[in-house]
């Protein structure tokens, strides 16, 4: 018969034998890290969290130890041997109504407390209506164990993990509402002479935003473009120094030389273009020349 002795040592026929001790970590059994780059909570899916159980927490991560729903303290790097404030059920009673283990007394859960990226894309659209894409890459991270408390407290959970997806999904109408402020009061032409203030403006409300799940913000990248093919070529025509008739003039001219048009270099100087008479079109050109 197998006995317990003072929860760390067994004996069997007279002999003392060290006890199993589970252990708690985010490694898979080959030695692989659950927590990847895209991965911010992970609850470990474990019901037999007891007390004396060893805990490990890596380098980068913070661990919250609940006790059905409450916190009872929050771990950083190194390994701890788990002192639960009363013992598991033992016995018969335990085995006859729980199976060997109490069902969820104990649970751990895993921040992840490396820089991670946070995307978000979608439209916005300038003054004049036209359709604007953008993209913002965020880093972001769990600072303190004050911050670990406050995402374990404030983000819902689906399952075991909490995804970066997920955070991406809180965070895009805050990005949204921020770029839109400006793009919508500026000219398609002018929207990167913004850039800085756009910038500025989604670092100041994602950062309020994020602070209630305990997340600090690092860095903003950002780009918005026009999501129309016509008006990118316009809006680089129109950096040459072209007038806006004119930058629609030569773009129309690169349209039809591409069909093979002969008539493309007449529609970039705005000039008509003569068929069948030589003599009116050399002196047409004859004109054009000695008004430059």
């Amino acid at each position: 018969m197998l006995k317990t002795l003072n929860g760390n040592r067994s004996y069997k026929g007279g002999r003392l034998m060290p006890q199993i001790r589970q252990v708690i970590s985010t490694l898979t059994n080959d030695g692989k890290e659950i927590m990847g780059p895209d991965v911010l909570v992970y609850h470990y899916p474990d019901n037999s969290i007891l007390n004396g159980s060893l805990l490990t927490v890596e380098s980068n991560h913070f661990a919250v130890l609940k006790s059905r729903g409450a916190i009872l303290n929050v771990y950083e790097t190194g390994q701890y041997v788990i002192q639960t404030p009363d013992r598991p059920i033992i016995g018969a009673f335990q085995q006859a109504f729980f199976g060997g283990q109490s069902p969820w007394q104990y649970e751990v859960i895993y921040i992840n407390r490396a820089k991670l990226i946070l995307e978000v894309s979608g439209v916005a659209y300038s003054k004049e209506m036209a359709e604007m894409g953008y993209h913002v890459s965020c880093y972001v991270h769990v600072d303190t164990k004050e911050d670990a408390l406050k995402l374990v407290q404030h983000m819902p959970m689906s399952g075991h993990y909490v995804s970066m997806k997920e955070v991406n999904w809180y965070a895009g109408p805050v990005i949204e509402q921020s770029i839109n402020k400006i793009v919508q009061l500026t000219e398609l032409e002018r929207v990167n002479e913004r850039m800085p203030e756009i910038l500025e403006l989604v670092k100041e409300h994602l950062q309020e935003f994020l602070s209630v799940y305990g997340l600090t913000l690092n860095d903003v990248k950002a780009l918005v473009y026009p999501r129309d093919e016509r008006m990118k070529e316009l809006i680089a025509l129109r950096a040459f120094g072209l007038s806006e008739i004119d930058a629609v003039r030569y773009y129309t001219a690169m349209i039809m030389a591409q069909k093979g048009v002969i008539s493309a270099p007449n529609m970039a100087i705005g000039e008509p273009f003569f068929i069948g008479n030589p003599q009116v079109a050399a002196d047409r050109i004859t004109q054009v020349e000695s008004k430059h």
